[in-house]
C-alpha cells in the first residue's frame, strides 16, 4: 500500500472500527498526520504568532478532524494483530502504555481465529 492509498482508505474509512489495517496502512496514515500538524503550526505561527497566548486554532482544528480516522485505524491495525480496539485506551497510561501499544502497532500481522474474527486479512 502507498501513502496516497492509505490516506484515501483512512479517510474513507472516517469512523470505521471494524475491520482490520495492516501496518503500512497505519504507519502511511500516522506520517500524515504528523505532517498535516506541522503545516497547521507554521500556518499557526505565521498567522498567529508563536508562542503559549496563540491559541494555535488551526493546530486544533486539524487534531479534532484527524482524531476519529487515528483512532479508527488504530483499533484496526490492533484488529489485524489479533487485539480488541479497546486496547487503545492503554494509551491513557503515562509513558508505559504508549510504548505498550508503539510495540503492538510495530508487530506483524496475525491469521489465527482470534485475529479471523475482526474480519478478513
Amino acid at each position: 500500500m502507498d501513502f496516497q492509498t492509505a490516506i484515501r482508505t483512512c479517510l474513507g474509512k472516517y469512523a470505521t472500527f471494524s475491520g482490520r489495517a495492516r501496518r503500512p496502512e497505519f504507519w502511511w496514515f500516522f506520517l500524515f498526520c504528523i505532517l498535516v500538524q506541522l503545516v497547521c503550526q507554521m500556518i499557526d505561527a505565521a498567522v498567529f504568532g508563536a508562542g503559549p497566548d496563540s491559541g494555535e486554532p488551526v493546530s486544533l482544528l486539524a487534531s479534532v478532524a484527524l482524531l476519529l480516522p487515528s483512532l479508527g485505524v488504530g483499533a484496526r491495525r490492533l484488529h489485524d494483530t489479533g487485539r480488541t480496539g479497546w486496547w487503545l485506551l492503554i494509551g491513557l497510561i503515562p509513558i508505559v502504555g504508549i510504548l505498550i501499544l508503539l510495540w503492538w502497532f510495530t508487530r506483524p500481522s496475525v491469521d489465527t481465529p482470534e485475529a479471523e474474527r475482526f474480519g478478513p486479512a
